[in-house]
């Protein structure tokens, strides 16, 4: 049997504000299916949103964090990975006019 596979169907609760506040969705399925890609971007991809590692990744971390640091961020304040081995780059790039606004 060649063709598609059936999408599977995953359903679960949520309280009377959230209900409320998707009242005006006109196709919630894919809001939902858009909202929950959107946030995998935003997960961390060792612990897949854990918040914790498991042994074997904590070795690994151990071996990575050897060559490298955090840091945070002076224009944003946002913590960031640093390679003891590379040079270090500006990624707010601003021009002139930018900062005098």
């Amino acid at each position: 049997m060649h063709g598609k596979k059936k999408a599977e169907i995953i359903t679960f609760k949520v309280d009377e504000p959230l209900a409320k506040a998707m009242l005006g969705i006109q196709n919630r399925s894919e809001f939902i299916r858009s909202a929950i890609l959107l946030a995998f971007d935003s997960v961390c991809p060792l612990c897949k949103g854990a918040g914790i590692l498991n042994q074997d990744q904590h070795e690994h971390w151990d071996s990575f964090a050897k060559s490298h640091f955090f840091e945070k961020c002076d224009e944003c304040h946002a913590f960031h990975l640093v390679c003891n081995s590379e040079k270090k780059h500006r990624v707010h790039i601003r021009s002139a006019d930018d900062e005098t606004h």
